[in-house]
């Protein structure tokens, strides 16, 4: 049995502590906002706060986060369901999904940037925003951290 404290609230959860912590979200806990993409620490589909660290969950055993604060894309609204994240709302103002599989982890990723470098350069972005999208949205993306961070993108030559 593992204790586990996501989004605020302590989870028991009775599985194998090598299990990893996406499987435990999903298919333990029912939180599906947090993706399944690679499995291999790879594309951040899966990406999700621990202790305000982006982490991805797919290769984490869920007996690591013991102890830590979990947030998934569920639990990063001060408001919860009832309402959207600031970076969520960007998302929307500058169009940046387009099939969205990837999204969340997006998000989870940019809140951790923005949390630490409320003002990130474009250097600081790419170097954080590790995810893979398949739609090549990474030109919106920076355009919504940017307008977070309240200046414009810089333009590419």
């Amino acid at each position: 049995m593992l204790e586990l404290k996501i989004n605020g609230t302590i989870r028991r959860v009775d599985v194998e502590p090598e299990m990893p912590l996406l499987w435990v979200l999903r298919d333990h806990l029912g939180l599906l906002g947090t993706k399944y993409g690679c499995g291999i620490n790879v594309c951040g589909a899966c990406t999700v706060h621990i202790d305000g660290q982006a982490v991805r969950a797919c290769s984490l055993p869920a007996s690591k986060a013991v102890g830590k604060a979990i947030v998934t894309i569920e639990g990063l609204s001060p408001k919860g369901a009832a309402g959207l994240h600031r970076i969520q709302q960007a998302w929307i103002d500058h169009q940046v999904p387009q099939c969205g599989y990837c999204q969340t982890g997006m998000i989870m990723s940019a809140a951790a940037l923005l949390a630490k470098n409320p003002s990130p350069s474009d250097a600081d972005i790419d170097a954080t925003m590790t995810n893979l999208c398949r739609c090549g949205t990474y030109a919106r993306v920076r355009e919504a951290i940017h307008a977070l961070a309240g200046r414009p993108a810089a333009k590419k030559a």
